[in-house]
């Protein structure tokens, strides 16, 4: 069957496939719950066997010899005989409840530790992979493939060894019965398979649906994401209504999609519960009457009975199991679609040198599609030079910026840091030695001086805060750099939250620092005061992207990019020369002016 997503492949194997990946990964686990739910049927299918003879060895006796109608007759039955019935109930009815707790505490182990590898290898791949596949997806989307896809993925191990076991308790019922007698095991013969051929419609039908609810289960995450991630948005321009009704749509097509899983099984749980309680009826019409024939005892009966009553609630866990099948199928192909998007290849080697390096580009394009963000530059930055990037909003500036610091992958043409392809550095020294700071400044939900430090051993906060001339306004905030800032920062100005995160970016002493616009919201003579820093205190190259006349004048070259493309590169009186460049910077006079 072909469902939306793409796959003819039947669900059977790919739920197979999902099973032997949790199997192959905790096999333990896995067996001992197997064991606990064999165990679980020797026991019940005992247990049955027992009271067969219970009834016909204990029970029909006394009836019959009317002891228990104050006649004073004995009924031919001693007291060993009633203590060892006890003791074998006693005996089955313990191996039963060991078999339950075995097999529940183990599957769960099972289950819970195979969310974890899953969860786990996701979590990695998310960092793992390049920045555009970021940009590609909703974060509410990658979190609901991390959480409910993850959970759901595996909801159909829960009962998975007990349906194995109904496998084996199938086969033993319909053998005991059919030595009971022939006739009995007709009713099996009937039910048994009717049962396969409504689960098999069952799976059928609610593959589809129950796809497509979860992908609406990603699509409302994300929706649910971005609303609150943008909640001073949507609070400044009144867009309350407007949210909610975006929620209110897509959770009414969730909403749909799960109404028609839930239709479908208010269709087929009720036929799947009612056969086997049907068989027991036909079992007790059928039994009494061979047992008034002679042809059975009455203990054969009660057996034949307590074997079907043993098949109704295995069944349901069977049922159950196919129901999910479906729907764990659906959840981890949509994590195996993430886990398939390459990732970046962190396999290089190369150090960088301890001094302060340059930077070659040669023939470099990058691409978002079929357009070109970059294309063809190519240039050189000196070390200990500092490099302003200037051109139009969209001209390649940012994205210059992350290819250069390897995030970016090029469709052509290279980057070399220190002499190395910035694809050959070994990924800590290119993280030590490189750091970027961007325009929208990222602070997370803790205290300045954690922000900073990122973990890092041996950095100095104090001379980091200083050099990007926060010190001042962290020294005023209630308990200074320990003051823990509010989620992505908020509690602090945009410029504060610039000048935090530039800290962050100067705490590693880097030998190449990039600067995204990374000063926008700081005051001009501050910014100024944080270049002069820089140029005064630490020995590194800099590439600012530059929106200001005072930034581009303290860069010993400019880099003019239009449209992607290096359009000249030379000092800043050298390219006042060009007249696009000369209104350009013109403009951004007049700005500060203003």
């Amino acid at each position: 069957m072909k469902t939306e997503l793409g796959n003819d492949v039947h669900i059977w194997r790919r739920g197979g496939r999902l099973i032997a990946r949790s199997l192959r990964a905790h096999p333990w686990p896995h067996a001992v719950a197997m064991v606990g739910a064999l165990l679980f049927v020797v026991a019940a299918v005992g247990g049955a066997w027992v009271l067969r003879d219970v009834t016909d060895d204990l029970i029909v006796p006394v009836f019959e010899s009317g002891a228990l109608e104050g006649s004073g007759s004995r009924s031919g039955v001693s007291g060993g005989a009633v203590w060892w019935a006890v003791a074998a109930l006693l005996g089955v009815s313990f191996l039963r409840g060991a078999s339950v707790v075995t097999r529940r505490y183990f599957l769960s182990m099972a289950e819970y530790r195979t969310q974890r590898d899953w969860r786990r290898g996701l979590l990695w791949h998310y960092l793992d992979v390049p920045l555009r596949f970021h940009r590609l997806k909703p974060t509410g989307e990658l979190l609901a493939h991390a959480d409910i896809d993850v959970q759901m993925a595996t909801v159909v191990l829960k009962p998975l060894a007990f349906s194995v076991s109904v496998l084996f308790l199938v086969l033993v019922s319909v053998v005991s019965i059919f030595l009971i007698h022939p006739l009995l095991a007709i009713i099996a013969a009937i039910l048994f398979p009717t049962l396969v051929i409504v689960s098999q419609k069952y799976t059928a039908l609610v593959e589809e649906p129950a796809a497509l609810a979860q992908e609406r289960v990603g699509e409302v995450a994300a929706i649910a994401h971005e609303s609150f991630d943008g909640a001073v948005v949507v609070k400044t321009l009144g867009r309350e209504a407007a949210e909610v009704d975006r929620m209110l749509k897509a959770s009414d097509r969730l909403r749909q999609w799960r109404v028609r899983v839930g239709r479908l099984r208010a269709n087929f749980e009720p036929l799947i519960d009612a056969l086997p309680n049907i068989g027991i009826v036909a079992l007790i019409l059928l039994g009494t009457w061979l047992v008034s024939r002679t042809a059975a005892s009455a203990g054969d009966l009660v057996l034949a009975a307590i074997l079907f009553g043993l098949l109704a609630t295995p069944l349901r866990v069977l049922g159950f199991f196919l129901e999910e099948l479906p729907r764990s199928v659906v959840a981890l192909e949509r994590v195996d679609k993430v886990m398939a998007f390459p990732k970046e290849d962190r396999s290089g080697t190369a150090h960088l040198p301890s001094q302060t390096v340059g930077v070659v580009v040669d023939n470099l394009s990058v691409s978002y599609g079929e357009k070109f963000a970059v294309a063809n530059a190519s240039f050189v930055v000196e070390p200990s030079e500092t490099l302003a990037l200037v051109g139009q909003t969209g001209s390649g500036k940012s994205t210059l910026c992350e290819a250069i610091a390897g995030l970016l992958e090029p469709s052509q043409g290279r980057v070399c840091i220190g002499g190395e392809p910035v694809d050959e550095i070994a990924p800590a020294h290119l993280a030590n030695g490189v750091a970027l700071a961007f325009q929208e400044a990222f602070l997370f939900a803790a205290s300045v001086s954690e922000n900073v430090q990122m973990g890092r051993e041996g950095v100095d906060v104090e001379q980091s805060l200083r050099l990007a001339e926060a010190d001042g306004f962290v020294s005023a905030l209630p308990d200074g750099s320990a003051t823990v800032v509010g989620e992505r920062g908020l509690t602090l100005s945009g410029g504060q939250r610039q000048r935090v995160a530039l800290a962050r970016a100067l705490a590693g002493s880097p030998r190449l620092l990039l600067l995204d616009d990374a000063t926008s919201a700081v005051d001009p003579l501050v910014e100024a005061r944080i270049l002069n820093n820089l140029s005064r205190h630490l020995d590194t190259t800099i590439i600012v992207v530059a929106q200001r006349i005072s930034t581009i004048m303290l860069a010993d070259r400019v880099l003019y990019l239009e449209a992607g493309e290096v359009v000249a590169v030379g000092s800043h009186e050298e390219l006042l020369m060009r007249e696009d460049y000369r209104n350009l910077v013109m403009s951004y006079e007049q700005t500060e002016i203003l």
